[in-house]
């Protein structure tokens, strides 16, 4: 049974007295009308930058530079070197307004709100000319009372958007130092806008979120707060805190519906008054399905409706997706440092996902499809946590909704990223505010693991040499310093601590740089040793943390992408262009770099995009088998990062068009429930099989050594007993043995595990890196099948072919596998769907291999 820490909110036998029978509560259930009226308010807009005579039109929810974009005033920002030339829009300030009426029904309620849910970021708001908004926050809902500014007919809205930057900088100039991260940390305002080292500086404004006018009398539901208080097997009891205001004392009768395949009731009555506004109802839920992340079963989510009426027969109707579970994070001090790992319902779960930021720029164009694609791909590369990095927002609803329904976890940052912040009253106030409403909104979602405070300050003070570059005195030091600590070691915890005591909270990742030892030893770790240290990917076999939230390594994105943003001419490193769009000061020369150490040159620029995406899942893949060899020592794998805000070279694994890089297929095969890996340290080449499943398996392990045209030189089978949820060495030999009747640059060996019959994982190693295999020219044969939308290749070579790169000209489609190894000898089947016809599907396939990039 698990139980969770919730029941100082109530006492479970005073709730169940408040159960009644239900049979007066249906009365009031029977016929009722709607207690809130809400007005869309996003239609009908205009703006203009604040002087010009011209006024444009405008969409909403968007942002100025959208707007600026669909009215052609302004070139793509996304293409070429367009981005330089757009930089004047971040010191404007702009403004927009619509005019809208009301139904008379609707203004004679008794209150009305205009409720903005997104505002970016310094906004003035006037309601027929009476200012009603001064906002500062972009991560905030700002809720007006506004009944006394209203009329029936021609309602003017107006905001006025003052330039971020500019304000920012004014702020800055208060202070008689500078903080690290320069104006944009004055702001509260998603930090990526300001450019990072994968992304554009676009620093926007404008309505990014819905906006509604809300009218309501007598009772109005505020937020709702649902926790398990008991689970067991064979019931769970579900609190549900309800925040309400009346406006007169009110009793409000309750109907709770709890379904998932069966279907669970409760009625309640509260009498509320104007003073109160906490009130607690009781659900029991029998023979409790629990939810569970991505690999361990099936994320269940019970459908809960909350129908409150009154005797007025006013009626609010609210409804919640809820997964029962329990989710703790473990940091306890043990023989080597301190361990860092999440237990799901009982069980010990190591967790293997990535990072993700913001999927655009521009906010509103992330639509509920493109949530649902990214976090599809999540879900199919096997991934059951996310990141939710510090230094873009926090997501949309949808986001963790489909984090819930696909069982992937998320461990949410706040926007806090890579620099040092104020510590005035004001600008606390106003990140309370922000915290506790976000956290507010969050709290119940089943995906959610873990609060951290923010990314990577603690190491960025202790070990980026701020104290030198910006040349502070120790009294400077000290304050900046301790308006940090109250920030992420008080304010924040103290609401968490009155908003959401069940979830945990960290205060920074890392607590330590990857540059000390005991980065390896305690916590989560952030190891860049390779990519800024420009270690060998060989040392990610080494230097392994107790849970590595963050690595990586830089990929160009597919060459259909790299069209989206340039002119043919253009398609080249030296280009302005292609330049443009590596925002990391030295990307190409750690690419470069990297390369020269696997790969021989590519011949031309086409060639390089392909072996940049090789060699990039050739060190994250590598990373991940020596995080999940190091089971339960390591318990967690996040690589850096999953998406793209923008078309670029980046450390993602999928571009910004949800196209797969070799990477992301990679790492499909590396999560797997189970993975065969190679350790070969010191002339050992010892097996492993790391387990993912909550049993012990008992398997066959084949292993066999061939040459390139499929001749086998040697094989071997033995018995693996795979221990559940650790890693296990199955097989050792000398790599001598294995290599002294072969020839290397020649060889692979191919492994193989079974289960009566069943493939449980399979592993090709070779016995030398890429640039000094001596390939053939493969003679690859292909044939086409179709059947209804679904088309399947079948691929075969009698020699090696390494890699294998399949596309369709002019055709956006995704095979079930890319960039593979075709053995010799071998068919290998793909499939993928698609509307074209037979013809031209083989009229369109582009093929190639490793071979053909030299």
């Amino acid at each position: 049974m698990c139980k969770s820490s919730a029941t100082n909110y109530t006492n479970l036998h005073q709730l169940k007295s408040v159960l009644i029978s239900g049979i007066s509560g249906m009365l009031f259930f029977a016929s009722t009308q709607a207690q809130e009226i809400s007005v869309d308010l996003n239609s009908n807009w205009r703006f203009r930058k604040v002087g010009d005579k011209e006024w444009l039109s405008a969409t909403v929810p968007g942002t100025v530079h959208t707007d600026l974009l669909n009215n052609k005033k302004i070139l793509d920002p996304f293409f070429g070197d367009n981005e330089k030339k757009l930089q004047w829009i971040e010191n404007s300030d702009w403004e927009y307004e619509t005019w809208f009426d009301i139904a008379d029904s609707a203004i004679q309620q008794n209150h009305c709100e205009l409720s903005f849910e997104g505002l970016d970021t310094y906004a003035k708001v006037f309601l027929n000319d009476s200012l009603i908004l001064s906002a500062d926050n972009m991560f905030r809902t700002w809720n007006v009372d506004c009944k006394k500014f209203l009329k029936a007919k021609q309602n003017h809205l107006l905001i006025q958007f003052e330039s971020a930057v500019r304000k920012g900088k004014e702020l800055a100039k208060q202070l008689p130092y500078t903080l690290p991260g320069d104006e944009k940390v004055f702001t509260r305002k998603a930090q990526y806008q300001y450019g990072w080292d994968w992304g554009p500086r676009f620093v926007t404004c404008g309505i990014w979120r819905p906006m509604k006018l809300k009218m309501w009398s007598v009772f109005k539901i505020n937020t709702t707060h649902l926790f398990a208080d008991e689970i067991s097997d064979s019931i769970a009891r579900v609190i549900v805190e309800v925040n309400i205001t009346v406006d007169r004392p009110t009793t409000v009768f309750f109907k709770l519906v709890a379904e998932n395949g069966t279907r669970d009731s409760s009625y309640s009555s509260i009498t509320v008054t104007p003073e109160e506004k906490i009130s607690n109802l009781l659900i029991e839920i029998k023979n409790p399905k629990l939810w569970w992340c991505n690999g361990l079963g099936n994320p269940a989510l019970y459908h809960i409706t909350m129908q409150a009426t009154n005797s007025n027969q006013q009626s609010e109707l609210k409804e919640f997706n809820y997964g029962l579970r329990t989710v703790t994070l473990i940091q306890q001090v043990d023989t080597v440092g301190r361990n860092f790992y999440f237990i799901l319902n009982g069980v010990h779960v190591f967790m293997k996902g990535a990072n993700w930021i913001p999927a655009d720029n521009f906010l509103p164009r992330i639509t509920k499809e493109k949530y649902r694609t990214l976090l599809s791909d999540v879900k199919d590369a096997n991934m059951n946590m996310l990141r939710v990095w510090g230094g873009g927002v926090y997501e949309d609803n949808s986001f963790y909704n489909l984090c819930d329904s696909l069982g992937i976890l998320a461990w949410q940052d706040f926007m806090f990223a890579c620099a040092m912040y104020p510590g005035d009253s004001s600008f606390i106030e106003n990140v309370k505010e922000e915290i506790e409403e976000n956290v507010i909104r969050l709290r119940d979602h089943a995906c959610l693991a873990l609060w951290c405070g923010n990314n990577e300050i603690d190491e960025g003070w202790k070990n980026w040499e701020w104290q030198k570059q910006y040349k502070y005195s120790e009294n400077d030091s000290l304050k900046i310093w301790n308006d940090y600590y109250n920030l992420f070691y008080s304010v924040i915890p103290d609401v968490l601590s009155k908003t959401d005591p069940l979830h945990q909270y960290i205060e920074s990742s890392p607590r330590v740089g990857w540059g000390h030892k005991e980065s390896f030893e305690r916590g989560d770790s952030h190891y860049w040793g390779v990519w800024w240290g420009m270690e060998p990917f060989e040392i990610y076999k080494k230097k392994i943390g107790r849970f590595v939230s963050e690595y990586g390594f830089q990929g160009m994105p597919a060459m259909k992408t790299i069209e989206s943003f340039t002119n043919h001419e253009e398609r080249n490193r030296k280009s302005l262009a292609i330049k443009n769009h590596e925002k990391h000061p030295t990307g190409f020369e750690t690419i470069d770099h990297y390369m020269n150490d696997w790969y021989k040159k590519p011949k031309d620029f086409e060639s390089y995009v392909y072996v940049s995406q090789l060699l990039q899942a050739e060190g994250v893949t590598t990373a991940i088998e020596a995080h999940r060899r190091a089971k339960p020592y390591c318990m967690g794998t996040l690589y850096w990062q999953l998406n793209d805000c923008w078309p670029a070279t980046s450390w993602s694994s999928t571009d910004y068009y949800g196209r797969w890089k070799a990477l992301h297929y990679a790492v499909k095969h590396s999560y797997e429930k189970y993975v065969i890996s190679v350790g070969d340290r010191e002339k050992i080449l010892s097996v492993h099989v790391t387990s993912d499943d909550t049993s012990f398996t008992k398997a066959t392990l084949t292993l066999c050594t061939e040459d390139f045209s499929g001749k086998v030189l040697w094989r071997d089978s033995t018995v693996a007993y795979v221990s559940e949820k650790q890693s296990t060495i199955v097989y050792k030999t000398m790599i001598d043995d294995l290599t002294s009747t072969l020839n290397p640059s020649r060889a692979f060996l191919k492994m193989e595990l079974k289960k009566d019959e069943k493939i449980l994982a399979q592993k090709i190693y070779f016995f030398k890196k890429p640039k000094d295999l001596l390939l053939d020219k493969p003679d690859i044969h292909f044939s086409v099948q179709k059947l209804k939308d679904e088309v399947t290749i079948f691929l075969s070579s009698s020699t090696l072919a390494k890699n294998i790169f399949l596309d369709l000209k002019e055709t956006e489609v995704h095979f079930s596998e890319n960039y593979f190894d075709l053995l010799p000898n071998e068919t290998k089947t793909i499939s993928f769907q698609s509307t074209l016809t037979f013809e031209e599907v083989k009229k369109k396939i582009v093929l190639k291999s490793l071979w053909d990039s030299f």
